[in-house]
């Protein structure tokens, strides 16, 4: 969204800089994510102090003049302005700077004197057309400043990135209310130049059909299309637009094409609503028709493309053929041209998943679907309606025929939701009285009453399609509150109730002590070179050098300790805790979990007091594992074994075998120190009864008390269904009891049952509980029908109260 400062400023009545409106539409709304100054062009420029003014020798009416342009000295320039003096500033441009237009500024003689630059007048700069004087500057600021600095000429475009969920602020107004509640004062919709109140007539309501003008509109596609204004205006004259109106639209990015276009895009810009204006001499029959397209109907539309329409389109017609796509773009042949002369303008309220699936299936996006897809107000269009009719009145003259139409079958009443105060202080962890409540909502548009017992009843905007529940005006209490203000202090807590994986232990144990020994994690991906004998492969790998899993840790630890050796980096210190597999004749390979550790070069970092410090030894790497072994088996009897041949030795845990530590043969220079590696196994991750992977290699033996089996089954792909029930529960009945006959009852479509809330108090009959659980239903192959979730529902109804006396709660 593309925003202009100048414009945005003419809502307020609080001048704001264009640096204050980036930092609250950030704050409060969405990133900005550049501000651009739209006269780059008199970047060259500074502000020049007159210091010395004289007549020049050769010439009556030019002046020879020293220039203080902050450059630490004097420049010569000559003038020809008869109101330069001493002692006042100018906008200079110095020799090699370069004028709007393209003028390039040098240095030259002018009669004889040298001239550094150029004194310049408000039609130099482009900023008026006076070009009798030269333009004088009332400001403190220093000479040399650059003049956009000094300086508030020129517009500056704010770069606004918009959130989905908030359509509302793809607009000035928009973006205004915002910027209006955060400064204290009011938006107010800015008077144009030459727009006046003039009369509109009221518009005629309708559901179905109505005529404007002599032009019958017929809304046939009400889902498409829930609300459809119109309005004819004749006698129009299509030319230029004046410069206040151009200039707004460049300033936001836009081209102007003529005067009826540019008021709609205006109206786009500033209102968040767009409308098309159709030739109405173009419309065969005298007709607007809004319904859907027909099978292998044809619109070329106003970029000049084909485009074949499908049944699912909602399309304005005429009595003969679409004129235009709804929401997304108009037609090429009931354009605005030169020869218009009568106007029938659209103001609509096009629903927003329509346009979305529209604009996607003619790969065709504008800046009307942009924001008929993320919901317009649907209250908006007559307000719209009416200032643009003024608009054009002003702008290309001719009268309103007739009465505007708004067809409106089913207008949607406001959301009201209940807020309580007390929560919301709970929730933000500061009490914020309700006044104070009141006031932030109020001020972007919200309608706060008091609703009694403690509660705030909120009418939410037609302009907020974001807001559904309490949680959202919490939000939106937070927002405007200020992030800034709630307090960043940790308040107390209540900690989970689940405790935390044996798993996750462990690695947090192991990893709390590998560090405090001075090592360094790893975190390598767990594919090898490997052989089809002994590894399992992956299906898709990433490189087809590296296609299998690795089975110990070591093997990727020991390809990076050789990167660091060709780094010439000879002490290395790295631990990794992670996974090994193992082929496991099934489809899925066996996993484990392990540690390991890689150290080799200086037992400790050189000295003065020791300039060369041992290497590290066999010894240092069994007390190592001694380490990680009490980590891993806090409270076990640890004892390390010879291993020879094949190992240093052998970690014996509670007297079985967990892990190695073993001498590394790296591929290493003649340089490299010893490597030592240490793996443990921490725990299966699956259900193993034989040994877990590995054990053949290590001499590991399954690890002792775990028996967690895993399943594996596909995702589902077709959608669940879920209902929730709030039963009465005898105070004496174990919630559990409830569960199983429910269990039963839904039978195997139940994927999931949940225990919501359990509750006491009002309502509720003395002896018993309101219990609620949610149930997900879901049929493997197919979206199950509303009669099956019905019956089911009804199904665990009756076997709660035959079997139980258990009944639900209806109040």
């Amino acid at each position: 969204m593309n925003a202009s400062h100048a414009w945005l400023q003419t809502f307020l009545d609080r001048p704001l800089a264009p640096a204050a409106m980036r930092d609250i539409i950030t704050g409060r709304c969405c990133p900005v994510d550049e501000m651009v100054a739209l006269r780059e062009d008199l970047r060259d420029v500074v502000v020049g102090l007159v210091v010395e003014c004289a007549r020049h020798p050769d010439s009556d009416h030019l002046s020879v003049t020293k220039v203080d342009a902050g450059a630490g000295e004097l420049l010569d320039v000559v003038c020809g302005a008869p109101n330069v003096a001493a002692g006042k500033k100018y906008p200079f441009a110095p020799a090699g700077s370069t004028l709007p237009g393209g003028l390039k500024l040098e240095k030259r003689k002018i009669r004889g004197a040298v001239s550094n630059g150029m004194l310049c007048s408000a039609r130099e700069l482009g900023l008026g057309q006076d070009h009798e004087g030269i333009l004088e500057l009332d400001t403190d600021a220093a000479p040399g400043t650059p003049f956009l600095a000094a300086m508030p000429v020129g517009d500056t475009r704010i770069v606004v990135d918009v959130t989905p969920n908030r359509p509302d602020l793809l607009s000035h107004a928009g973006l205004a209310r915002e910027l209006a509640a955060a400064a204290g004062t009011e938006m107010r919709l800015p008077e144009l130049p030459g727009v006046t109140a003039a009369a509109v007539p009221a518009p005629r309501a309708g559901s179905g059909e109505a005529a404007a003008g002599g032009i019958r509109v017929s809304l046939e596609d009400a889902e498409g299309a829930p609300r459809y204004m119109g309005v004819v205006i004749r006698g129009v004259k299509v030319g230029p637009s004046p410069s206040w109106l151009a200039d707004r639209l460049v300033a936001v990015g836009s081209r102007p094409i003529n005067n009826i276009v540019d008021v709609t895009n205006y109206l786009l810009h500033e209102l968040g609503q767009p409308m098309h204006a159709f030739d109405a001499a173009k419309l065969a029959g005298s007709a607007v028709v809004i319904r859907r397209a027909r099978a292998g109907e044809t619109l070329v539309t106003l970029d000049g493309a084909a485009r074949t329409l499908r049944e699912s389109m909602t399309v304005i017609a005429d009595g003969e053929r679409a004129q235009a796509v709804a929401g997304v773009m108009g037609g090429r042949d009931s354009e605005v041209t030169e020869a218009t002369t009568d106007l029938f303008l659209e103001v609509a309220h096009f629903e927003p998943r329509s346009v979305r699936r529209t604009r996607r299936a003619l790969a065709l996006s504008t800046d009307a679907s942009y924001r008929f897809e993320r919901g317009t107000d649907p209250e908006l269009p007559p307000r719209a309606l009416t200032r643009a009719v003024r608009m054009l009145l002003a702008v290309a003259g001719g009268a309103v025929d007739g009465e505007p139409v708004d067809l409106h079958p089913a207008p949607s009443p406001r959301r009201r939701i209940d807020v309580d105060p007390e929560r919301i202080g709970r929730l933000l962890g500061e009490p914020l009285p309700t006044p104070r409540i009141t006031e932030l909502l109020r001020s972007v548009g919200f309608e706060v009453a008091d609703a009694g017992a403690k509660q705030l009843a909120v009418i939410v905007p037609s302009w907020r399609p974001d807001v559904h529940a309490e949680v959202d005006l919490l939000e939106e209490v937070a927002r405007l509150h200020g992030y800034d203000a709630l307090p960043s202090a940790l308040r107390a807590g209540r900690p989970s109730s689940v405790p935390d994986s044996p798993a996750y232990l462990i690695e947090r144990r192991m990893r709390d002590e590998l560090v405090a020994a001075g090592l360094y994690e790893a975190r390598p991906i767990p594919f090898v070179k490997g052989s089809p004998e002994g590894f399992a492969r992956v299906a898709n790998p990433l490189a087809a050098d590296e296609s299998f899993l690795r089975r110990h840790i070591l093997e990727s630890l020991q390809r990076a300790a050789e990167h660091n050796l060709a780094q010439m980096r000879r002490d290395v210190r790295l631990f990794e805790v992670g996974s090994v597999f193992a082929p496991s004749g099934e489809k899925l390979p066996r996993e484990e979990m392990r540690a390991a550790a890689l150290v080799m070069g200086h037992r400790r970092p050189p000295h003065f007091t020791e300039s060369k410090p041992p290497d590290i030894d066999e010894w240092d790497a069994k007390a190592l594992a001694e380490r990680m072994a009490r980590a891993a088996y806090p409270g076990s009897a640890i004892e390390l074994r010879d291993g020879a041949p094949r190992f240093l030795w052998e970690i014996v845990v509670d007297g079985e075998r967990r892990g190695v530590v073993l001498r590394l043969a790296l591929d290493a220079p003649v340089w490299a120190a010893p490597a030592y590696g240490v793996e443990i196994t921490l725990m299966p991750v699956a259900n193993a009864d034989v040994a877990p992977p590995g054990a053949a290699a290590y001499g590991a033996a399954p690890a002792r008390g775990v028996r967690a089996p895993v399943r594996y089954r596909a995702l589902p792909v077709t959608p669940a269904s879920s209902f929730d029930l709030a039963l009465l529960v005898p105070d004496a009945m174990e919630a559990a009891k409830v569960e199983r006959v429910m269990r039963a009852a839904a039978g195997e479509l139940l994927e999931s049952l949940e225990l919501l809330s359990e509750f006491r108090g009002a309502g509720v009959p003395a002896g018993a509980r309101s219990v609620a659980w949610r149930l997900t239903l879901r049929h493997p192959e197919r979206t199950l029908k509303e009669k099956e979730i019905a019956g089911r529902r009804d199904k665990v109804l009756k076997s709660l109260s035959e079997e139980l006396g258990v009944r639900q709660r209806t109040s």
